[in-house]
């Protein structure tokens, strides 16, 4: 199926060791695949028993093609190799809008034909760089999520193709940086944020969703993509041998669909027994971010007196409204 319209839009995303560290990028990339014309994926050089290659292949598409690259964790390091990564992808896409998706991220079918008509009505509004995508972030199992405050509710995934605009910091979002000189992906001088206009869809967030153990592991990858490998390893000492989610009861139940192409996935859920869904915090631990007494203090607070709207929080865009 092809949800077509006036404007061209290219896919794009990146990783390394993706599909040894449990992420759907199958999924993930067949979930935007009905309306983009073309989808790059930076595919870093992955360790022997990664299958990342063979789970994108797999598609069958002729929209998809794979960059092959190689990681430079001591010229990007803190995190800047995925912003530098995301930028080797971006930089291959020919379309007008431009539509990124990290590996874990997925799309809702449902969703699709707004995401489409969004596209085309903004299309000759230059002013428009990029659209806000609301955002579901799932923790420990497909049946809940983060409305906590901290946990970003709106990110931009989809950019005007102009030049000057760059993934930022550590890929999780975007800027428009005149004069870029390649490598500092962390400045903020000489960096403007994007006017961005929202779109009616979500982006669903499973980097959370793993069996403890995988999570575990994970998290090292990513400790030493942005602490380098030493610290990293000396942090995974510390850490249990299992990733501990604590109670689930603390979070939003998921009570919607989930994306059809995540049904597969889903079926393979089998660590349930690892995890807890009620009860107490594990006192020989320390907190997540979520569950300390600031944060809930204000996630009550944005809930039941601002009608949901954040407190505060750093928001890396400026929205327009069309």
């Amino acid at each position: 199926m092809t949800i077509s319209g006036k404007a061209k839009i290219s896919g794009f995303s990146m990783g390394r060791n993706i599909s040894k560290l449990c992420y759907p990028v199958k999924q993930s990339i067949e979930s935007i695949l009905p309306i983009v014309d073309e989808f790059f994926f930076a595919l870093g050089d992955s360790e022997a028993d990664d299958r990342s290659r063979e789970e994108i292949l797999s598609i069958k598409s002729d929209k998809v093609k794979i960059i092959d690259t190689k990681w430079d964790l001591q010229k990007y390091p803190r995190g800047m190799e995925h912003a530098h990564q995301t930028d080797i992808a971006k930089d291959a896409c020919s379309g007008d809008w431009l539509f990124y998706l990290q590996a874990d991220e997925v799309v809702h079918e449902s969703d699709l034909p707004k995401i489409r008509r969004r596209c085309d009505e903004l299309l000759d509004k230059p002013q428009v760089e990029g659209l806000l995508f609301n955002y579901l972030h799932f923790w420990g199992d497909f049946d809940h999520f983060h409305t906590s405050h901290g946990w970003y509710k709106k990110e931009i995934r989809i950019i005007r193709n102009n030049p000057d605009i760059h993934s930022w910091q550590s890929a999780q979002s975007f800027r428009r940086i005149p004069g870029f000189d390649g490598v500092s992906y962390r400045q903020r001088q000489g960096t403007f944020k994007l006017n961005v206009a929202s779109v009616d869809a979500r982006i669903f967030h499973y980097g959370w969703v793993r069996p403890p153990k995988m999570m575990k592991t994970k998290i090292r990858h990513i400790n030493t993509n942005h602490k380098g490998m030493k610290k990293a390893v000396e942090m995974d000492r510390t850490m249990p041998v299992e990733f501990d989610y604590g109670p689930l009861d603390r979070l939003a139940h998921f009570e919607e669909t989930h994306p059809a192409v995540m049904a597969e996935w889903i079926e393979k859920f089998d660590w349930q027994d690892s995890l807890q869904y009620d009860g107490q915090i594990n006192p020989n631990r320390n907190k997540h971010k979520h569950e300390t007494w600031k944060y809930r203090c204000i996630s009550f607070l944005e809930r039941w007196l601002c009608g949901g709207r954040e407190l505060g929080g750093f928001k890396n865009y400026d929205e327009l409204y069309f």
